[in-house]
């Protein structure tokens, strides 16, 4: 229904949807082919959960506005409030909770590794120094404010790749004024049989 609006001015995830504009004298333009889609197809909106005109909303969990995407600052309070995990469940909490910010972590599997390892001792969960330091580590990271940039159409994107001993990650970013904002962050653990291959750790574009 909306292939030629998604990622252009529109996005949607199953019964969710957003549309934005890059410009706001354009956006009753975006927002008439939206309506005009709407219509072709018969599909009707709840008003009750419509807004319309503003320049910042949460959806499907991030804070979306002018600038990009943001954390949901609820999320980041859960975690910097959260005491050291002890029990499996709380391990399994954690890592599931930093899995939806991982797009915001630079280098995330590296970051959660040591947490990786607890998971996989056995039924118990041996919390040690490393796992501290990391939790630790990843609460002041993200109490920084964490800001997803937002492409426009054409725009040129860079990507640096980054590999370690455990894990792939890659960073995608735009040039405003000779400064590099991203706009995703990946990470990808390495399989057992890949790590034992030998090969320098570090970076390129």
């Amino acid at each position: 229904m909306f292939a030629r609006q998604i990622g252009k001015n529109m996005e949607v995830y199953v019964d969710d949807m957003l549309t934005k504009s890059i410009i706001a004298d354009r956006h009753t333009d975006d927002l008439r082919e939206t309506f005009d889609v709407l219509v072709r197809y018969r599909m009707k909106l709840n008003p009750a959960k419509c807004v319309f005109s503003i320049p910042s909303e949460r959806f499907l969990g991030y804070q979306v506005h002018q600038r990009g995407i943001e954390v949901n600052p609820e999320k980041i309070q859960a975690l910097a409030k959260m005491v050291s995990p002890r029990t499996l469940k709380d391990v399994q909490r954690l890592t599931g909770c930093l899995a939806s910010l991982s797009r915001f972590i630079a280098k995330s599997t590296d970051r959660c590794l040591p947490f990786f390892k607890a998971l996989k001792k056995g039924k118990g969960v041996e919390w040690n120094e490393d796992c501290e330091r990391a939790f630790q580590a990843l609460k002041e990271y993200l109490g920084q404010a964490l800001l997803l940039s937002k492409p426009e159409t054409r725009e040129t994107l860079y990507m640096y790749l980054s590999v370690s001993k455990a894990a792939t990650s890659s960073v995608l970013v735009i040039q405003e004024k000779g400064i590099q904002k991203p706009i995703y962050y990946t990470s990808k653990a390495l399989l057992l049989e890949v790590t034992r291959f030998r090969f320098g750790s570090g970076s390129t574009v």
